[in-house]
């Protein structure tokens, strides 16, 4: 099997799925045009692979009328098909040896793409391979005007193996794993699948902390709370089909399809007595606080619960249909 050597020169292709997202994906790319790659770097140059998932917000348009602006990007565009569809043609328009996966409402600094080399030309060294890849840093933020002003928070932090919001691979070893399974075509999972067919080939995760990306999502209020039930409905379901592929203990913790989880979940929200309508007040007097992200971490007490509630119920028909 080719390998990417690191240390030699290579091309790296930063790839974003976008969907509705013209504003923040403004800030999103003006970050990564004026990155600083050092002159001894093995970089020799670098693109942005954007791919557009059949937008309805004027996103094309936005890029034709500032395609000068943005000299690194090279956009593609589909009918809406979800992430995972999106990733894969980015990966395969690409013309980069390593591949750096963002999501389009996030903001890097400007030595965003250096951090992840470095750690890159590190893990080759430690390693004595390419068989691993490197994880930045996620920071959440709901400062549209400074995104990058936001402090690291406990609630920021991740466990997850593999997770495209801020990652850097060489690519054959996305084409050998067999890309995002499209399959995924709800909400969630579908990157962390593939980070389990990554593991199977025998990759590392190297953290790269350095490499920090501030995730931007607008401040929570009472009328986003029917969308995220919906979302964790969602993934709750492709949380089923993420078992089905792998049918392990480890992917049952991953979902939260354990009677662990669903008497945890169930004792914090009181069997479902705590709910969206039930909190209402503490969540709006959080709210007006100037507390939207204190709001939204206790909300997923009833999240957490429609989550595990849908995974059961999906499970359930699933059995039933076999």
């Amino acid at each position: 099997m080719g390998t990417t050597v690191v240390g030699e020169t290579v091309f790296i292709s930063v790839v974003i799925p976008t969907y509705n997202r013209q504003p923040i994906l403004e800030k999103c790319l003006r970050a990564l045009e004026v990155q600083q790659i050092s002159n001894s770097s093995w970089v020799t140059d670098y693109e942005v692979v954007l791919v557009d998932d059949g937008s309805t917000d004027g996103t094309l348009d936005w890029l034709a009328a500032h395609k000068d602006e943005f000299p690194h990007v090279r956009w593609f565009e589909q009918d809406h098909a979800g992430p995972a569809a999106a990733r894969n043609l980015g990966v395969k328009q690409a013309l980069g040896d390593i591949i750096i996966f963002i999501d389009s409402d996030l903001v890097v600094l400007e030595n965003f793409l250096q951090a992840h080399v470095d750690a890159l030309i590190e893990g080759k060294e430690k390693l004595g391979s390419d068989r691993f890849f490197t994880y930045g840093a996620v920071i959440n933020t709901c400062n549209f005007d400074n995104p990058t002003a936001e402090p690291y928070k406990i609630t920021d932090f991740s466990a997850a193996f593999f997770a495209t919001g801020n990652v850097a691979i060489p690519k054959h070893w996305l084409e050998t794993a067999g890309l995002f399974d499209t399959s995924f075509q709800l909400y969630g999972w579908e990157d962390l699948e593939l980070g389990v067919r990554l593991k199977n080939l025998g990759l590392k995760l190297i953290k790269c902390p350095a490499a920090v990306g501030y995730h931007w999502h607008p401040p929570f209020n009472l009328e986003q709370i029917p969308n995220l039930i919906d979302k964790e409905i969602q993934r709750g379901r492709m949380g089923v089909l993420f078992y089905q592929k792998h049918p392990t203990w480890e992917v049952k913790m991953m979902i939260q399809m354990t009677w662990l989880h669903r008497l945890l979940w169930g004792i914090l929200s009181l069997n479902g007595a705590l709910n969206e309508r039930t909190m209402t007040p503490l969540l709006q007097w959080l709210i007006n606080l100037g507390k939207p992200q204190l709001a939204l971490e206790v909300a997923r007490i009833f999240l957490n619960w429609y989550n595990v509630q849908g995974v059961y119920e999906a499970y359930a028909q699933l059995r039933e249909a076999s």
